[in-house]
């Protein structure tokens, strides 16, 4: 019996395999100082939303220049200044920028979660149904109890989703490397 693996096209990506198994091992390193200093890894992700959010800032600047009419001109340079202070005040004051980014998170898990739970009630005579409601109410509570220990937790909350996500990611690309060196 074939293998299904057999029947993949080589891309090229198997002679690079090692690259992959090599930023995973990085992105593992970065997550376990992330976990070390939650504040510090809270604070970055916050520079990080700043950073997006001034070079978003300065697009819509570019672009209130690039339309006519003074109404659009209006629109475009109206958005790009809060954008524009939006990031700033992120620099100027991270931590309560975490705070105010951490309220966020609470509120769109919460909004998420009561979406999923809806949508997976709605879906109740198909098979699996369970999962979906299971899914949503799990977002829930994650919303529900980052919001119960706002602001307090604001200082170390997305420090923690940032080093959880670089473990993810670091151990997805690590067990992507070696499957594609098989």
């Amino acid at each position: 019996m074939a293998n299904v693996y057999d029947q993949v096209p080589s891309t090229g990506l198997q002679s690079k395999w090692i690259w992959f198994v090599i930023l995973g091992v990085l992105l593992l390193i970065c997550g376990g100082i992330a976990f070390g200093n939650l504040l510090v890894a809270t604070v970055v992700s916050v520079y990080y939303v700043g950073a997006l959010m001034l070079v978003g800032g300065i697009i819509h600047l570019i672009q209130a220049f690039q339309v006519r009419g003074w109404e659009h001109v209006l629109f475009w340079s109206l958005s790009a200044l809060l954008y524009l202070l939006a990031g700033l005040f992120t620099f100027m004051n991270p931590i309560l920028a975490s705070a105010a980014l951490t309220l966020f998170l609470a509120i769109a898990l919460l909004a998420a979660g009561l979406f999923r739970v809806w949508v997976g009630l709605r879906l109740r005579p198909h098979k699996g149904w369970g999962w979906i409601v299971t899914g949503g109410v799990v977002t829930v509570l994650a919303g529900f109890v980052i919001a119960l220990g706002w602001p307090v937790n604001s200082l170390w909350i997305l420090g923690l989703f940032l080093a959880i996500d670089l473990v993810f990611q670091g151990w997805a690309l690590i067990a992507f490397g070696f499957g594609i060196r098989a």
